[in-house]
């Protein structure tokens, strides 16, 4: 087991600039303090009510566990944060930047060599042929998009893929679910955009964790199996993660002693990050199954167990 005193480095911002993007993509790159060959994960940031948790300055408790354990994960800001708004609200895709979100991960996988260079103590450490995705609530809907969802173009009526073929597996933390009949809630309307996804072609890996007490009745009366939609409604491989009395911060992970978080339970958050690790680790590495296997048991069963598994 991995402690979670294992010394990790932090460094932002690295400062990327993208011919037509309103403003320069700034990401947070996350890593251990030593090792090489290091995997990445793409950390995609979700909306809500705070300035800085929208932005590659939140997800401190679950970007430095990921790097406890051996990934370097790398967050940038999205158009959609509150910290750009009074820059950007004007801009052509606002309010919901989706496609830029998006396209954000492929600037950065552009780039990696740039940000490995930029990074002190970085250079050399990253094998770029092993990356993963995660992304939280709206973070989701982008990871899925990433992974291969199509979606309707509001613009044109048609369906777009913005897969990215370099990813290899992803996270989806508490996601948005479908749209159609189900998508009935008061804020639906002011979103049509998340409603217009279809999981049917989202084939690549991932990992879909929910929360038992996650009800949504802004977006939807379908309760907190919504946010199972990107396992139900996607073809396999996929695997589901339903942690017991998590409601949408799933313990906590978006930042440390926040306020929005309703649900803070450092541990939980901790097991997630454990469990979220090892099957990363073993989409990008097959010889990783047995630390997979030996944390599903761990986590999932018996007295202290923290959710349950299910895969297709």
């Amino acid at each position: 087991m991995v402690s979670t005193s294992t010394p990790v480095l932090s460094f932002s911002p690295v400062t990327l600039s993208v011919p037509g993007r309103p403003v320069d993509l700034q990401v947070r790159v996350t890593a251990p303090a030593t090792g090489t060959g290091l995997p990445v994960i793409l950390l995609s940031h979700g909306h809500g009510p705070s300035n800085n948790l929208s932005s590659l300055n939140g997800y401190a408790p679950l970007a430095n566990l990921w790097a406890a354990h051996g990934f370097v994960v790398i967050q940038p800001t999205h158009l959609t944060s509150r910290t750009l708004s009074h820059l950007v609200a004007d801009a052509p895709g606002a309010p919901d930047f989706w496609r830029s979100r998006a396209e954000d991960m492929s600037h950065i996988l552009d780039r990696l060599d740039v940000i490995e260079r930029t990074v002190p103590q970085l250079a050399g450490r990253i094998d770029a042929g092993k990356v993963a995705l995660a992304g939280h609530s709206l973070g989701g809907f982008t990871a899925a998009l990433l992974l291969g969802a199509g979606i309707t173009d509001p613009g044109t009526g048609k369906v777009v893929h913005l897969v990215e073929p370099r990813i290899k597996a992803g996270v989806l933390l508490a996601a948005p679910g479908r749209g159609g009949d189900v998508y009935n809630g008061p804020m639906a309307a002011q979103w049509p955009i998340i409603g217009a996804v279809d999981f049917s072609t989202m084939t690549a890996p991932a990992l879909v964790v929910v929360g038992d007490k996650d009800d949504a009745p802004h977006f939807t009366d379908m309760g907190p199996d919504w946010h199972a939609d990107a396992y139900t409604l996607a073809p396999g491989p996929k695997t589901l993660l339903t942690l017991f009395g998590a409601e949408h911060g799933l313990g906590g992970i978006a930042g440390y002693d926040a306020a929005e978080t309703t649900d803070e339970n450092p541990q939980l958050v901790a097991a997630l990050a454990r469990i979220s690790a090892a099957y990363l680790h073993t989409q990008l590495d097959s010889g990783a199954l047995v630390a997979w296997r030996t944390e599903c048991e761990a986590l999932t069963t018996g007295p202290d167990q923290v959710g349950r598994l299910e895969s297709k």
